[in-house]
């Protein structure tokens, strides 16, 4: 009884909201990609994702959530290009439906898109909680406040980290292990962009480290398998790393 006095003397946070976030987050793409999952559960989503921004203290939540709902069917388009993207470059990918219901990037994906619009909606936390529950499931962890462009595929997507500031544009592809970072973690650094650009028509392949936010990869090209970038990489430039851990770059 006396451990849980000193318990209660602590300032309390709603460490189960972990929970009603998961199964939000899961509602709620299933609604986006099943309407009749849609018309059995939609109703309930709405009133979780209001009981959350409740718990949260955050108000308003019966217009966030209208304004959230407004950006769905865009959310939706942007993620059939994303799934698009996997059956084309993924050789293993026998067809779309395979890529919906089966690839751990392509759900994280979607998790990154329906929370970086409650982000670009001022919505604080919930974005956060959402993106750790997609790390948790999928072992991608992408800050909802990443800019990421259409046509993006994730493949195998264990080990994967893209940070708050990155900017990534169209036709974009990682591999498993690929760090978007920042060079240096500082707290005076946090309104400042941290975070490398990557330009369209990159491949990023395995365990590929990119780090700081002055560093941009150009259009149309790959960086290889264990290379680490701190450094601006021209358009069309193919980067790997040579027995004496060297960089070779060509065009």
């Amino acid at each position: 009884m006396k451990d849980v006095t000193k318990i209660v003397a602590f300032k309390n946070y709603s460490v189960c909201l972990r929970d009603a976030v998961a199964v939000f987050t899961k509602q709620l793409i299933n609604n986006l990609f099943d309407v009749n999952h849609l018309a059995e559960s939609g109703p309930a989503t709405r009133e979780k994702f209001l009981k959350i921004l409740e718990r949260l203290s955050i108000k308003d939540g019966e217009k966030i959530w209208n304004e959230f709902e407004n950006h769905f069917i865009e959310i939706r388009k942007k993620l059939d290009l994303d799934a698009i993207a996997a059956e084309k470059f993924d050789p293993a990918a026998k067809n779309l439906n395979e890529v919906y219901l089966a690839y751990p990037g392509f759900y994280a994906t979607a998790v990154y898109r329906l929370s970086h619009q409650l982000l670009k909606l001022n919505v604080p936390i919930l974005p956060r909680m959402m993106s750790e529950f997609a790390h948790g499931v999928t072992g991608t962890d992408i800050h909802p406040g990443a800019e990421i462009g259409n046509s993006f595929f994730i493949d195998h997507a264990t080990g994967i980290v893209i940070g708050e500031t990155t900017i990534i544009k169209e036709n974009v592809q990682i591999f498993q292990g690929v760090t978007l970072g920042g060079i240096q973690v500082k707290k005076s650094l946090a309104s400042t962009k941290r975070h490398p650009t990557i330009e369209k028509n990159v491949v990023i392949y395995a365990n590929a480290t990119i780090l700081g936010g002055d560093v941009v990869i150009g259009e149309n090209s790959v960086i290889g398998a264990n290379v680490c970038v701190t450094e601006s990489i021209e358009k069309n430039s193919i980067v790997t790393v040579k027995s004496n851990n060297f960089i070779t770059k060509r065009k």
